[in-house]
């Protein structure tokens, strides 16, 4: 008799998690393990391999526990991780470096070098990653003129996913999809791009062995079997990155049908039947499968935006929400509710810790545009809130170029538990927004991608079935035309500000340097 359980786990920046699934796709237990991401400086952003290799034993055995499974009732672990993160690994295996995450911004400088005299966007054009300081292939750029002692030959570069799998395994293996998302992947011949190799300055020897998504590994190591209450015959599905699986975990997979996703930081994703890049460089496409490949745009400012006004802003807000015991956040959304559509000409750019899509300017920094002596808090409140909305929808503007206007947008992310934010989303978008059941959508997506490489669906469209929709807002005409008014404002200033965003950036290196004198 098959095992009645799956696993789905998610590493990602900010914690790991590990759901345990029904073949309903139901969920029946989660555990979460959070960690910290260091950052001793502005542009660093790092995080110990070690705590997060740790945390993934840690969520997967608490996983079981909480439901009582036994791990001889779960029939495979799958898998979904962080994208763009790159640590040095020496010969024994231990991490040379710490894990340089998508959000470090030190090999910015070398954007512009990588783009103009290293064959840049050509490059983007065959591997599907922006030329962008989150890349890999930029940090290695900016590795191997900072740090060249790091290259040594028998070192190896790899992601966070494949520090675990080595860990657990033995081995260094990479799946297609996070491959993809190194910047030295060809998309078309899913295998290391030799020209992106050549300029990062590594050999195929330092690298994984690159496999597709649904491949399992079996053969955990005994010591790991005791510490997660698995077997060592339980198959590990490699799984893929977890902007790919949240598509599938939404059930966004049908030609027309895009992913809204905001929690820390943001994307907007769709997928197509071939890898799809843009002239303009603005769009990431990433493997799902060899028959699925998703395109989007990723944000840096997401909700960490709103954390930001609510420990910075919002202190006696927060102070007040913990007497009347209601959450600050959703005192935050009522403040914001009684503002009118457009925060009465207020603009809001959430560029705080630079851009990815659609400026992919490190420097841009964020700015309140129209600000008068009537705007009060509840103002600026929404306006931070419109502005993370209206940036992701200067992304979709971009993805329509490529695959025409959607005909349904799923949303999901922390944000979805917001009936203001949804209802904001589809006014933005003047689209109707649906919202899956499930709120663990990396998870689901690598548990029916472990059943689809196991043969146990036939196809990944039976996600349909998994997912249930639980709210579903149509965009409110009124305030649809105040942001359709807006919106041309919002995406202009930025092009606008772009020497200025450059010059305050250099500002404000120059008074981090000063500080740390």
């Amino acid at each position: 008799m098959m095992a009645k359980y799956m696993i789905g786990v998610d590493i990602g920046t900010t914690s790991t998690k590990a759901v345990l699934f029904n073949d309903a796709g139901k969920s029946i237990s989660r555990f979460g393990v959070e960690y910290p991401l260091y950052t001793p400086e502005p542009a660093v952003a790092e995080q110990d391999p070690e705590e997060i290799f740790q945390a993934v034993l840690t969520a997967i055995k608490n996983c079981l526990k909480g439901a009582s499974v036994s791990g001889s009732d779960v029939r495979f672990v799958s898998f979904s991780s962080a994208m763009h993160s790159l640590i040095v690994v020496g010969r024994d295996g231990k991490p040379v470096t710490k894990s340089i995450t998508w959000a470090d911004n030190r090999s910015a400088k070398y954007v512009e070098k990588v783009k103009n005299k290293f064959n840049g966007h050509e490059i983007y054009l065959r591997t599907g990653t922006p030329i962008h300081p989150m890349s890999p292939f930029v940090k290695l750029v900016w590795l191997k003129h900072e740090q060249p002692e790091l290259f040594k030959a028998d070192n190896k570069f790899i992601s966070i996913k494949e520090y675990v799998f080595y860990r657990l395994f033995g081995t260094y293996v990479i799946d297609y999809s996070m491959a993809s998302a190194t910047g030295l992947f060809n998309l078309e011949n899913l295998d290391w791009d030799e020209e992106a190799l050549q300029i990062a300055g590594v050999t195929r020897d330092q690298l994984s062995q690159p496999l597709p998504t649904t491949k399992s590994v079996i053969g955990l190591k005994e010591q790991y079997q005791e510490i997660s209450g698995l077997s060592g015959q339980t198959p590990f599905v490699i799984g893929a990155s977890d902007g790919v699986l949240s598509n599938l975990g939404v059930s966004a997979i049908e030609k027309g049908v895009v992913a809204v996703t905001i929690g820390t930081s943001g994307a907007i994703r769709a997928v197509t039947d071939k890898p799809v890049t843009d002239p303009k460089g603005r769009t990431f496409c990433y493997a799902l499968t060899d028959k699925h490949w998703v395109i989007g745009g990723p944000v840096n400012n997401g909700g960490m935006i709103f954390r930001w006004v609510k420990e910075e802003l919002a202190n006696v807000e927060v102070e007040t929400a913990k007497r009347l015991g209601i959450d600050a956040y959703e005192m935050l959304t009522n403040m914001a509710q009684n503002v009118q559509a457009g925060s009465d000409g207020l603009i809001f750019h959430p560029y705080m810790t630079g851009e990815r899509a659609p400026l992919w300017n490190a420097d841009a920094r964020g700015s309140f545009f129209g600000l008068g002596m009537h705007h009060k808090k509840d103002h600026m409140i929404r306006a931070v809130l419109e502005g993370i909305m209206m940036n992701l929808y200067s992304v979709l503007l971009a993805l329509e170029e490529l695959i025409g206007t959607p005909k349904r947008v799923q949303a999901t992310g922390g944000f979805a538990r917001s009936v203001m934010w949804r209802q904001m989303l589809a006014d933005v978008f003047d689209q109707e927004v649906t919202i899956p059941e499930s709120f663990e959508s990396s998870c689901l997506g690598a548990v029916v991608l472990g059943m689809y490489g196991r043969g146990e669906i036939s196809s990944l469209n039976e996600v349909e079935s998994m997912v249930g929709a639980i709210h579903t807002h149509k965009p409110n005409v009124e305030a649809t035309k105040v942001y359709r008014e807006l919106m041309p404002i919002f995406i202009r200033l930025p092009r606008l500000l772009e020497k200025e965003y450059e010059v305050i950036a250099g500002f404000q290196e120059n008074c981090k340097k000063a500080i740390n004198v």
